[in-house]
């Protein structure tokens, strides 16, 4: 059986709070110990620079995409299993997700917010049916919960669209949320 591919998207910087680091490896670990393949931005800087050296290190294959004009700037892995060149960051999201069975977000900062507005908004669309997941290291992403929350609550979004993602409070939902992966259909296509 195939194991599925998690694309993680997540900050080019470390953050303040080491809290963020420490949740970027241990992620990179658990889809590791999941069996799963890493997808990822290929920078070796931040967060994803965190969570593709544990991942890589506890043995997980990995697929980086990146765009020529970052290939300098964030210093592009070199032990990846599989890289991917693209155009530009629209592609790059696009391989990433397409390459995808399901997608976590860790803290990040407007490139990960882009990332998370654009694949769920795919979803309210209906263009997908992947498991979106924010990992809440340390309540990084409430106030984006209740950003959405006050969308909905305005008339801008049906409440239906609160449901398209799941909050994860700490690396055991996480773990839980990957063992759940091997019980679903993978790599459902993306129409965009």
């Amino acid at each position: 059986m195939t194991k599925p591919s998690i694309c993680v998207f997540c900050g080019s910087r470390p953050g303040n709070r080491p809290a963020y680091a420490e949740a970027a490896r241990a992620t990179g670990r658990a889809i590791a110990a999941s069996g799963c393949r890493l997808v990822f931005g290929a920078g070796d800087v931040g967060l994803m620079g965190e969570i593709a050296a544990a991942a890589i290190a506890a043995g997980a294959p990995t697929l980086g995409v990146i765009p020529v004009h970052l290939l300098n700037r964030e210093r592009q892995r070199r032990d990846m299993t599989n890289t991917v060149v693209t155009e530009d960051m629209h592609e790059r999201k696009k391989v990433m997700f397409m390459n995808s069975d399901a997608v976590v977000v860790l803290p990040g900062g407007a490139g990960s917010l882009d990332e998370f507005f654009e694949v769920l908004t795919w979803a309210q669309i209906g263009l997908h049916r992947k498991p979106i997941y924010l990992l809440d290291v340390d309540g990084y992403w409430q106030p984006l919960i209740a950003l959405l929350s006050h969308i909905v609550d305005e008339g801008f979004a049906d409440r239906t669209m609160l449901g398209l993602f799941d909050q994860l409070p700490d690396l055991h939902a996480l773990e839980a949320a990957l063992a759940g992966l091997a019980d679903r259909p993978l790599a459902a296509s993306v129409h965009t």
